[in-house]
């Protein structure tokens, strides 16, 4: 099976879907767009800085004021050039571009999300069942990012270092639940749970992870923050 590969933590003078962009910072690194024709999206509290020429407007988005996080709604923001603007997350981590082709797809654990380019589409999708006992109770949200232009940007942060795999046909792995940050539509994940005995009473403990079956690619993360969703 292949094995989960480090991807690079910096990147300069970087074109693709009709922006360039940057990614600097070893701590708490910030993404840096380059702004023209194209516009990008993103969640609003992670913008850092922007040139005085860049428009910032709200995006209006189906059932977006669901979300909630820390009591506070969350809410998708666009920017439109000319000019550059730049993005980070308040957490040690790892920022880094899944660069789609027309129809691809990924999904994405929630507040993994950091910006897109315009024709990138935006959909989510709460996760309850097992979601409940890995959440103590709150469930999960899924974001689900489609590519509808020729090529089209995802920018991303993980907690930690960020691991790429690619699994092949029926490959799988197993990862913690809170280890995982995006995948590929054509991979499947599932809960497993195992019991096992514990201590010198010999109680009945349980552990569990997500399972996930190729073919596609996978992202995890080296460390896992849980922000709690309402709504």
């Amino acid at each position: 099976m292949p094995v989960p590969v480090l991807l690079p933590t910096q990147a300069r003078d970087e074109t693709f879907g009709g922006v360039t962009y940057h990614i600097e910072g070893e701590l708490v690194p910030a993404l840096h767009v380059e702004l023209t024709t194209m516009p990008v999206y993103f969640e609003h509290h992670i913008l850092l800085w922007k040139d005085p020429a860049v428009e910032v407007s709200l995006r209006p988005l189906k059932g977006a004021f669901k979300r909630v996080l820390s009591g506070m709604p969350v809410f998708m923001t666009q920017a439109k050039g000319p000019g550059r603007i730049a993005f980070s997350r308040d957490g040690a981590g790892h920022v880094f571009a899944v660069h789609l082709k027309v129809g691809q797809a990924v999904d994405v654990r929630e507040h993994q999300f950091l910006a897109a380019t315009d024709g990138v589409d935006y959909t989510f999708t709460r996760v309850k069942g097992a979601a409940n006992i890995l959440f103590s109770g709150t469930g999960f949200f899924i974001d689900t990012f489609t590519c509808l232009r020729p090529e089209g940007i995802l920018w991303l942060h993980g907690y930690g270092n960020v691991f790429e795999v690619t699994l092949g046909p029926n490959e799988q792995i197993d990862i913690e639940p809170g280890g995982w940050i995006y995948k590929d539509r054509t991979v499947q994940m599932q809960t497993i749970f195992q019991k096992f005995a514990t201590g010198l009473l010999a109680s009945a403990g349980q552990i569990f992870w997500n399972r996930f079956t190729g073919p596609g690619r996978l992202a995890l993360q080296s460390m896992y923050m849980h922000m709690p969703t309402e709504g």
